[in-house]
């Protein structure tokens, strides 16, 4: 994994991940946004041949991740779960005991739809709006921004086109700050990407290739 990168915002410190993370320095606070896990499951009960491995590597790597920061805190900016309970979501209890010294907290997204005594005993605090620390928010929804407090938001899952020679164009995952808010990238693997337009002045990371390109 690529060394993360340094990123200030009033005076705080977050560390990019290019495994599509961010870690709050000064709250110990590991950050990150729609991971949709049980995804692949909600597929497959739907007919759809989805790799049952999905999941698992979404979790194993946030595992590392964990490890590698030591922090005693997730923030999940909304869409931590993609639908209704089914045998993969068993699967993230076992995995929670295994870092119950580290509180979850959801912003509850749009895709966050199981019942609250599920969350209650997956050890998942479910915050229904916004979270507030210090002169920041954490909330799902990029519509909801609050200018009076620089926002952390999810649910586009950004990417940026990189345009090569003559016509050719890949699009990546980013990580997209503007003066005002900052989208994360979709952390799970299952997801797709909205294309951004960035200004000048706007800062955005690319993940390529396991790396962090400062475009």
């Amino acid at each position: 994994m690529q060394p993360p990168l340094l990123h200030k915002i009033n005076g705080h410190h977050f560390w990019l991940s290019s495994e599509k993370i961010l870690f709050w320095e000064e709250e110990k606070a590991l950050v990150l946004s729609d991971l949709h896990l049980g995804k692949s499951g909600h597929f497959r009960k739907a007919g759809i041949p989805i790799p049952q491995g999905v999941m698992k590597e979404d979790m194993q790597r946030l595992m590392h991740l964990i490890q590698y920061f030591h922090p005693t805190q997730l923030i999940v900016v909304g869409d931590f779960f993609h639908s209704t309970n089914n045998l993969e979501l068993d699967l993230f209890k076992r995995w929670r005991n295994d870092i119950s010294d580290v509180t979850i907290k959801l912003i509850r997204g749009n895709h966050d739809i199981l019942q609250d005594q599920w969350y209650s005993d997956a050890g998942v605090d479910v915050i229904e709006k916004d979270l507030y620390l210090h002169n920041f928010c954490f909330t799902h929804d990029n519509n909801d921004i609050h200018p009076e407090n620089y926002t952390f938001t999810g649910h586009l899952h950004p990417g940026v086109v990189i345009n090569g020679l003559g016509k050719q164009s890949l699009r990546f995952p980013c990580f997209y700050f503007t003066s005002t808010y900052c989208i994360l990238p979709a952390f799970g693997k299952f997801t797709g990407l909205a294309s951004i337009q960035p200004s000048r002045k706007d800062d955005v990371y690319a993940i390529v290739e396991k790396s962090l390109i400062k475009l």
